[in-house]
């Protein structure tokens, strides 16, 4: 059986490590991590914040996608939104959703991240 989801991995080009470590860590606040010798050589870069884990690897061709995208759920999303804004990431709101607060924000390279806080009652 499924017992829990491990990480996502989510794709960028070759070259972009620098760009993903600046928005990963410093804008999002998550820690890289180290990959393992082995992968590591490929290129690319893993990341972490609590049990959520994010993996970007590399692509030769890369294309972001247009439509999928990793959701993260995160606490005070309205103090999170504006360190997002305040270190020039784009923050779109959705109400879509009902039960949520959310907004979706792309990475250097293109990728889209859902952020998401349910709402009481």
């Amino acid at each position: 059986m499924i017992a829990a989801l491990d990480h996502v991995q989510l794709a960028a080009p070759p070259g972009s490590e620098d760009a993903l470590r600046t928005y990963y860590a410093d804008t999002l606040g998550m820690t890289e991590i180290a990959k393992p010798p082995a992968l590591a050589a490929r290129g690319g870069c893993w990341f972490r914040a609590g049990p959520v884990q994010l993996h970007l690897g590399i692509e030769k061709d890369f294309r972001p996608a247009k439509k999928a995208h990793p959701g993260l759920r995160v606490t005070d999303i309205e103090a999170y939104a504006s360190r997002l804004e305040g270190r020039g990431a784009e923050v779109r709101w959705d109400g879509d959703l009902p039960g949520h607060r959310r907004f979706f924000s792309h990475d250097p390279v293109g990728n889209r991240l859902e952020f998401l806080e349910p709402v009481d009652g």
